[in-house]
């Protein structure tokens, strides 16, 4: 058993949200496991416990907690009626809500007592404009503050809340929003990025022209440009704000109401169009932050860098029912250096860091060493989602950040909006590893048999229901969809599509996506395990791994970025294949490696190996507008074989 990292002191321990709500369970709980084995053991017991401990607001309380417990089809909270805007819109009315910066934009505060009187503004505004129970409103949006108002007052009505960041190309959004039919589009101007000014009025035209059933266009006006939007009713967002000081109203809804619509990458077919519940999305976020981040009222000031495409941008809205500040940030995480987001931490108090595998290595290849800079007094934790982090990144945040600070390696995604497996403040942190998984999420390891299994890589699965589970995917009456996509392998079990390990000291490693996994004969390997390899291999800048089928087995191709005048030669790939050699095993050194001049990933930064086999297969790679760099995948249609 490794050594830990990190572990938190006594004093840390006993002062944890975990530790209040783990001895309010039962006193006899001495550990985090003993916790986690009764939560899952106990499901209507622990989450009706949380129910209470998180301090949900509501205006009926539930008849049972869990009726039907299978999967699919468990019905969670039956007979309550919540509001979620009305638990992100609860605290102190006098502390600092949400703090809103850009690139060139100084920091704007809203307390909540303001955000509250600008939601009922723009409440009134929009069911002026036909906004009610059921209405769904499409938001191409930045990540500010007029887009957390406009979200909190379709909520507060009863609407249904969707969304794409400005930098998806029209194609992307019509693939998105033209699935749901959105009511009304809430858009900017347009937005910033790297420095520069774009325009969105292109895009949103071309939205236009694909889906008839927007009634009408509100207006953020963001940056300093004119639009003209092909629409007959566009209102400004400026007209509907005024300076009224009045409460919103709250509709009252069923805890399974659809609150959100979130999509899947799409990068190898139509993305599906997921929906998720009010009730099932707060009380998930609200166990999250408050127990495995340990978020506490007016004390937390969250900040993760995300846009209004990815669901983490939900994820971290939702830290305001727990009494957390909240920090938007707009623009490029490097403009106009690296060091950008991390003297945040210190100029806004910044104490939950919310950040990515590909962030951390940006700066550790920029040799950028955070401490140097910044003191980072306030600095509590720091999360990271969207890859793996490998192990010699651990070492760096403990070296180059700071010593005493847990470090929580998230793994969920958009299907579930919310994590499998996460930290905890009571347990220690390993080197390479998540912490634990989630209180209240049945997670296993299982191998081909079906078997659960600790100490190697398997299928992650959850073998009993959360709350957070889709209600439903969009046009699909029958349910078939939905099944198809989480319980043909395993009926009654869900089953996430990542390959998972789970570790003797309670914790797990994620190896990549499991329907992108090599398989070099018959030996199922994670795309992770190549590239933790190579991750500070020198001169290499970013990677990807696919399996080509061939002669009837699979053979493994890594495409590498180089850093600038840079060439592959004979010499560099026997280096590469010896480390990866040394690092795994003989079965993962690729059987081709080529340099490529980028690597392609979503918008919401995640990697994506299986536009780049059907690139190199010549198949057709549908949603390119899912991809940030979509002309990346040009030159993988010609490599050399």
């Amino acid at each position: 058993m490794n050594s830990p990292i990190w572990i938190p002191s006594n004093e840390k321990i006993k002062n944890s949200l975990m530790y209040k709500f783990m001895k309010e369970c039962s006193e006899d709980f001495n550990s985090y496991f003993d916790l986690h084995s009764w939560s899952i053991n106990n499901l209507e017991d622990f989450w009706a416990n949380f129910w209470r401990f998180s301090d949900i607001k509501y205006s009926k309380n539930y008849n049972s907690v869990l009726e039907n417990p299978v999967m699919p089809g468990a019905k969670w909270f039956s007979g309550s009626e919540l509001n979620y805007a009305q638990n992100l819109l609860k605290g102190d009315p006098d502390q600092i809500a949400i703090i809103s910066i850009g690139e060139n934009i100084s920091p704007r505060t809203l307390t909540f007592k303001e955000l509250n009187y600008k939601v009922s503004s723009v409440q009134k505004g929009l069911s002026k404009l036909g906004v009610k129970k059921g209405t769904i409103v499409a938001g191409f949006v930045p990540n500010c503050a007029e887009t957390v108002i406009s979200m909190l007052a379709v909520s507060s009505l009863g609407g249904v809340w969707t969304s794409c960041s400005p930098d998806f190309g029209a194609n992307g959004v019509v693939d998105r929003f033209g699935q749901v039919n959105p009511h009304i589009l809430i858009t900017s101007n347009g937005y910033s990025y790297n420095g520069k000014l774009f325009k969105l009025e292109e895009k949103v035209n071309g939205v236009l022209e694909s889906i008839d059933s927007i009634r009408h266009i509100v207006e953020i006006e963001y940056v300093d440009i004119k639009s003209n939007f092909n629409h007959d009713s566009i209102i400004s967002f400026g007209d509907i704000l005024n300076d009224e000081q009045t409460q919103p109203t709250f509709e009252q809804l069923p805890f399974d109401h659809p609150l959100f619509i979130m999509y899947s990458s799409g990068t190898t077919g139509p993305p599906k169009s997921i929906v998720h519940s009010s009730g099932g999305t707060l009380i998930q976020h609200m166990k999250e932050h408050q127990l495995h981040c340990d978020i506490k009222a007016g004390k937390s000031t969250m900040f993760w860098f995300t846009t209004c495409g990815w669901m983490m941008w939900n994820w971290l809205v939702s830290g305001l029912s727990s009494g957390s500040t909240i920090v938007l940030y707009d623009g490029s995480p490097s403009y106009p250096s690296l060091e950008r987001l991390w003297k945040m931490i210190d100029d806004l108090s910044i104490t939950h860091f919310g950040t990515s595998p590909k962030f951390l290595s940006a700066c550790d290849s920029a040799n950028i060493l955070p401490n140097k800079f910044c003191k980072f007094g306030s600095l509590e934790s720091i999360l990271s989602t969207g890859s793996p982090l490998v192990e010699e990144q651990f070492d760096w945040i403990y070296d180059n950040i700071k010593a005493d600070i847990q470090l929580s390696s998230i793994s969920g995604g958009t299907d579930i909006i919310g994590c499998f497996l996460a930290g905890s403040p009571i347990i220690p942190v390993y080197r390479g590893e998540l912490q634990c998984p989630q209180l209240g999420m049945s997670v296993e390891s299982w191998n081909d048999d079906g078997e659960p299994v600790i100490g190697e890589s398997g299928e992650l699965v959850c073998t009993k229901p959360f709350p957070s589970m889709p209600i439903k995917f969009w046009n699909d009456s029958d349910g078939s969809k939905y099944h198809s996509a989480y319980f043909d392998e395993y009926d009654g079990v869900w089953t996430h599509g990542d390959y998972l390990e789970m570790t003797e000291n309670g914790g797990a490693i994620i190896y990549g996506r499991s329907d992108t996994t090599l398989n070099p004969g018959g030996v199922r390997i994670g795309t992770a395990e190549i590239y933790r390899s190579i991750e500070n291999f020198e001169g290499i800048i970013d990677s990807v791994v696919i399996g080509k089928p061939e002669d009837s087995d699979v053979s493994i191709v890594l495409c590498v970025k180089l850093s600038e005048r840079s060439i592959i030669t004979d010499e560099l790939k026997d280096k590469i294949k010896l480390q990866i050699r040394k690092s795994t095993t003989p079965r993962h050194v690729p059987n081709y490696i080529f340099q490529v001049l980028d690597i392609p990933y979503t918008i919401s930064g995640k990697k994506v190996e299986k536009a780049v086999l059907h690139s190199v297969l010549g198949k057709k790679v549908k949603n390119k507008d899912a991809l940030i760099n979509p002309e990346s995948l040009k030159e993988y249609s010609n490599l050399p074989f």
